[in-house]
């Protein structure tokens, strides 16, 4: 049977072009274009019609870093697949890409595995994974190529997190000399774990107990020598590397110059770098805790440079790295202690907003929040187009989007499985009104119409921007 939609009136934008058009809808896939009142948009029939006059129609966001279920610290993330990923069909995010974790000792598969039993048939949207490797060996390395053959195609190693994610040098260069074989793409944590640990050590000892500090020892400087290194081995094993969010001025300076040498380098930001700030971390009352994260939020002036780096493709994506934990029970295993305290922290349903936020105070145009938000990300991680663009083909991901509409951002009213938001109170222009995952409506007209188990495993090709 199959089953047409057309969406009728909106403004088209992808990565590339705006346009009056309608779209017309055919078994899960975008079938065509048209201009809105012409013989050919007219003539569509279908059995169902969006009226999306004066709604922007844009692609499903890929949100392509987020950590459903993560084990952190003793606890572990509070946003199960379920809740998070409709959480994320909320916001206007049709794709989501995981990591799925080896244990130190264990093999990849057992990671991935063990990872999509967690997601399979939760799903309210379609999700990827990319592989965590904690522990580089020669098992490690020639599984790398295997799970590249299978639609695993990156790999995810932290400089940071000494005795629980850290790879050395001589690690990295390893994998990276892999994934210059298989096509694979290096996802980097590039913060000196080592020399921050010594910093974390010395604070407690003089009394530096309150979250403010979990800032003041993870030093830009040291994201920016983290970054510097992570190039370096790059080029060395000729391979190309994506640093995960980046949030210093001094880490963005180290990318431009190295993609001004050429250089296959890429860097992802994040809401929280572009709209927070070391002032919501030195929040009275143990408050600040909700906003510690890895690498964490910088002074105001950061601002600026990483909406700089978005506008001059020094940044190429914009993720959440979604990683929610509870204030109250999560992140109060920190008190007294800022190292204890559970790092990361919820977004991934106010990723698409926040960034319509910046086009409508001026940081980006319309286009570019398409690019930053699903068409890049899709490409980065081998799912363009089936994801990322209303084209013929593609999967019909789409949000129709009403950029007039007003909301205040709540605890109170978001849908993410955890008891505060980080953007508490903040007032934002535009919200999403009508969600559709390869044709199926999962949000209609700001209610919920999706379920558990519609979005469904999607292998990956090999990084689109490796060319």
């Amino acid at each position: 049977m199959s089953t047409r939609t057309v969406i009728r009136g909106g403004l088209v934008i992808t990565a590339s072009d705006e346009l009056h058009a309608d779209v017309l809808i055919e078994d899960g896939r975008i079938a065509a274009l048209a201009t809105s009142g012409t013989p050919t948009a007219d003539g569509w029939t279908a059995e169902k019609v969006i009226d999306a006059t004066g709604k922007y129609v844009i692609p499903g966001g890929v949100d392509a870093h987020t950590h459903m279920e993560m084990p952190f610290g003793g606890t572990k993330a509070a946003d199960t697949f379920e809740t998070g990923t409709r959480a994320a069909a909320w916001g206007g995010t049709t794709t989501i890409v995981d990591f799925a974790i080896q244990s130190v000792g264990g093999a990849l598969r057992e990671g991935l595995d063990a990872w999509h039993a967690k997601a399979e048939g939760n799903c309210a949207i379609d999700y990827g994974f990319h592989m965590i490797v904690s522990d580089v060996n020669e098992d490690t390395l020639k599984e790398m190529d295997l799970l590249v053959q299978e639609g695993v195609t990156s790999f995810k190693q932290f400089m940071a997190y000494p005795g629980v994610f850290y790879s050395d040098d001589g690690q990295i260069l390893r994998a990276m000399q892999r994934a210059a074989d298989n096509g694979g793409l290096i996802m980097m944590h590039a913060e000196n774990g080592i020399a921050i640990d010594v910093l974390v050590e010395q604070a407690l000892a003089r009394g530096e107990r309150d979250p403010r500090y979990h800032g003041e020892v993870r030093k830009a400087l040291l994201e920016a020598e983290a970054t510097h290194r992570a190039i370096k081995l790059a080029q060395v094993a000729g391979a190309p590397l994506y640093v995960v969010h980046v949030s210093a001025m001094e880490a963005v300076a180290e990318l431009a110059k190295a993609r001004d040498e050429g250089l296959p380098v890429f860097g992802e930001t994040c809401p929280q770098y572009l709209f927070l700030s070391t002032d919501n971390l030195a929040e009275p009352d143990f408050e600040g805790a909700k906003y510690v994260c890895s690498t964490p939020l910088r002074p105001k002036e950061h601002q600026a440079k990483l909406w700089q780096g978005l506008r001059t493709n020094d940044l190429q994506v914009v993720s959440t790295d979604h990683c929610p934990f509870c204030f109250v029970g999560q992140k109060e295993l920190g008190r007294g202690d800022f190292s204890k305290i559970p790092n990361g922290m919820p977004g991934v349903e106010n990723r698409m907003d926040l960034l319509h936020q910046g086009v409508v105070d001026g940081h980006i145009s319309r286009r570019r929040w398409i690019e930053i938000a699903c068409a890049s990300p899709a490409r980065m991680f081998g799912l363009y187009p089936k994801k990322g663009t209303i084209a013929p083909g593609a999967d019909a991901d789409v949000v129709i989007y009403d950029p007039h509409a007003e909301q205040i951002v709540s605890a109170e009213t978001h849908h993410m499985n955890v008891d505060y938001s980080a953007y508490e109170g903040k007032r934002l222009t535009g919200r999403v009104e009508t969600v559709l995952s390869r044709g199926e409506l999962v949000i209609t007209e700001r209610e919920y119409t999706g379920h558990a188990g519609h979005g469904v495993y999607t292998p990956r090709a090999t990084s689109q921007y490796l060319n």
